[in-house]
C-alpha cells in the first residue's frame, strides 16, 4: 500500500490543498511499521515545498 500511496502523492504534490488531503487520507491506509520509512521518503522527496505539513503531520509525540 505504501507504493500506491507514494504514487499518489508525486502525482498530486502540484496542489498544496490535494497534497494535505492525501497525505492525511495516506497516513491512515499504511501499516504502523511504515511509518518511518514513509516519513523519511515525504521529507526527501517534498520537504522544501510542503514542509510545513508534512512538520503538521509527523510531529513527534509529547
Amino acid at each position: 500500500m505504501i507504493e500506491y500511496v507514494k504514487t499518489i502523492l508525486q502525482k498530486v504534490s502540484f496542489s498544496t490543498y490535494l497534497f494535505e488531503r492525501e497525505l492525511r487520507k495516506g497516513l491512515r491506509l499504511i501499516l504502523p511499521t511504515e511509518v518511518e520509512e514513509f516519513k523519511n521518503w515525504c521529507y526527501e522527496m517534498f520537504g522544501k515545498v510542503h514542509q510545513s505539513i508534512l512538520n503538521r503531520y509527523f510531529q513527534p509525540a509529547i
